[in-house]
């Protein structure tokens, strides 16, 4: 099967077409430009989104933020997906906003138009979404990755928010979620200076979770994704919910909301199944229901 997809991808670069990429076990399938959709690891629980404008470093222009917000509609409709994996190349997870599509643009078109709004669809979805930044994550590739739930490094990643140098700020969340990372010390000369961290302070900071040498990176964050997906999609999602709500809550509020998805959970088929199977001493069998 891999070998005739291979083929069918070649077939029809060379006919001039760009590939379809899969998205779903129901053949959905769209045309991407900017894009590859695949799915790895055990039972292909695991969904990969590449970057794919390697001649810009991965710049993030419109049209592939809008591929990028239709493939994570289609994966989170998809029942066989249970985490997703968002990466780059070896040279960059994205170098940036592409900068030749907003210079000209001027105060009455960004703010009429809340120019950026749609980039926040990535930070808004249900299932676990796990960053693999190899290279440049600069601007808006930081912010990009900041998005994810979780973040693994390739040893020789870079992360930064340059955009003082262009006489402009972050706009997709670089200084609220930096400073939530890192703090505001590190995250203000960042931002002040435009410098650039490694992966590894990134790690000490407590941006990246996980520093992996460049080759292994992907196959580490899939197998991060492999064991998120092995569990209930339902409590995943509301695990996920309850430790984001850490970032806009009180510590009181957020206890209290907590709670309620913890008691929630007693209403789950699953919650039963894994209670069930630790007591008989076997593996679960979650349904997501």
């Amino acid at each position: 099967m891999a070998t005739a997809l291979l083929f069918r991808r070649l077939s029809l670069a060379m006919a001039g077409q760009p590939p379809r990429r899969f998205l779903g076990s129901a053949a959905a399938t769209a045309n991407f430009q900017h894009l590859l959709v695949e799915k790895k690891g055990a039972g292909q629980r695991v969904a990969v989104i590449q970057l794919n404008r390697p001649k810009s470093l991965n710049a993030l222009c419109d049209d592939l933020m809008k591929e990028l917000n239709e493939a994570l509609d289609a994966l989170e409709r998809d029942p066989g997906v249970g985490a997703i994996v968002l990466t780059g190349s070896e040279k960059a997870f994205a170098a940036g906003a592409d900068i030749k599509e907003m210079q000209h643009r001027t105060f009455q078109e960004c703010y009429g138009g809340n120019f950026l709004a749609h980039w926040n669809r990535l930070a808004s979805v249900r299932k676990p979404v796990i960053a693999a930044v190899n290279g440049y994550a600069l601007g808006g590739g930081c912010e990009l990755a900041m998005m994810c739930d979780i973040i693994y490094a390739g040893e020789k990643a870079q992360f930064g928010q340059p955009e003082i140098l262009l006489g402009t700020i972050p706009g997709a969340g670089g200084t609220q979620r930096l400073t939530r990372a890192v703090g505001k010390s590190l995250a203000m000369e960042m931002v002040l200076t435009g410098e650039r961290i490694s992966a590894q302070e990134a790690k000490l900071a407590g941006l990246v979770s996980k520093v992996c040498p460049v080759e292994k990176l992907l196959d580490e964050a899939i197998g991060c994704g492999e064991k998120i997906a092995r569990h209930s999609k339902l409590v995943a999602a509301m695990a996920k919910e309850a430790v984001n709500a850490a970032f806009e809550l009180t510590l009181a509020e957020g206890n209290r909301m907590e709670k309620r998805l913890f008691h929630a959970t007693f209403a789950t088929e699953d919650r039963r199944e894994g209670m069930n199977a630790f007591v008989e001493k076997r593996d679960a069998k979650f349904k997501d229901h």
